[in-house]
């Protein structure tokens, strides 16, 4: 495995683990592309959604014909802001910034180097663009994993019809996630439900606010939060005590702390994404006019959080692995 460093360094005592990625033929190929990969942060579904992509690029163009530059941002915006910079730096051909702090910071930081985003909810919230129709029309494109909102409210109905007060949890400063509460309240809201919101700053007090949920609610809704899903044994350990179910929004959360949920396979979301890298790299694609696309949606649900809490699920619901 060939190595690379990223020339600019992290405040205080954050750790960034660095790597250029491929075989050595393909480091020293004047030819190979070059792709800087800025994740989030480490959970299930971003990692798979970073090993699809990579997987399919490398089928696409061979071992020697790509080479990746990898940061993880720990959770940390500023962190963001230091791998995207550096990828610049590098001269990248093209930047993957996997979820929405990454997006954001490549998206301030250059217009010029192609941007395509993964595990992003919503291009327009997180963009901050105002009607947004499903093209950004600048440097920017990818997939997302949204769900039908509706429909996820829709399975917390089926699942807990006499359920009365729901708690939605989610991180106040991930921008997708306020997004997704405010949908699925009102959908729930018009179901008939009692929805009371229970919003952390950060992985500091998370116990705290889901002690403080579970005290209060019948049903915990938390949605694709990245938090959340880096931190799903803790919350798992405080809601199962409790006995109080979570439909969560992504499969490493189902999996991790959750009964079920509507979601997408982000392995399959971050190959989606690379046959989009492909095209965009071929010079075949013109990322100003490539619409955002997503993944496929199926029902899942965690066979043993489910026999935890006597919960059956009805037929059409897929085990999480």
């Amino acid at each position: 495995m060939h190595m690379k460093l990223l020339s600019a360094a992290l405040a205080a005592a954050m750790t960034l683990t660095l790597a250029a990625c491929g075989t050595d033929e393909g480091a020293d190929n004047p030819d190979a592309y070059t792709v800087g990969i800025c994740e989030q942060l480490e959970h299930v579904s971003l990692s798979e959604a970073t090993r699809g992509f990579k997987d399919g690029l490398v089928e696409i163009f061979g071992e020697d014909g790509v080479v990746f530059t990898e940061g993880n941002a720990l959770g940390e915006q500023t962190n963001c802001t230091t791998i995207i910079n550096g990828f610049i730096a590098e001269g990248v051909d093209l930047i993957l910034a996997n979820a929405t702090y990454p997006l954001q910071a490549a998206a301030s930081a250059t217009a010029e180097i192609p941007i395509l985003g993964t595990s992003v909810t919503d291009y327009g919230t997180a963009l901050n663009i105002d009607g947004f129709s499903g093209t950004v029309g600048t440097n920017i494109s990818g997939t997302s994993d949204l769900v039908d909102l509706a429909e996820q409210a829709a399975l917390l109905s089926e699942l807990f019809p006499e359920a009365g007060t729901v708690a939605l949890l989610y991180c106040s400063g991930e921008p997708n996630s306020v997004y997704q509460i405010e949908t699925v309240r009102a959908e729930l809201e018009a179901m008939g439900y009692t929805c009371e919101p229970y919003a952390f700053t950060d992985v500091n007090d998370l116990s705290s606010v889901v002690q403080a949920a579970c005290e209060a609610a019948d049903v915990i809704y938390t949605p694709t939060d990245n938090t959340v899903a880096a931190n799903t044994e803790t919350v798992s350990n405080i809601a199962l005590s409790a006995g109080v179910p979570i439909v969560g929004g992504d499969p490493g959360i189902c999996s991790g702390c959750g009964v079920a949920t509507i979601t997408c396979d982000y392995y399959e979301l971050g190959r989606l994404t690379a046959e989009m890298a492909a095209g965009i790299l071929r010079g075949e694609t013109d990322i100003s006019t490539l619409p955002i696309e997503y993944g496929t949606m199926e029902k899942i649900y965690n066979s043993a959080n489910c026999e935890a809490l006597g919960i059956t699920v009805p037929e059409g619901y897929v085990p999480v692995e």
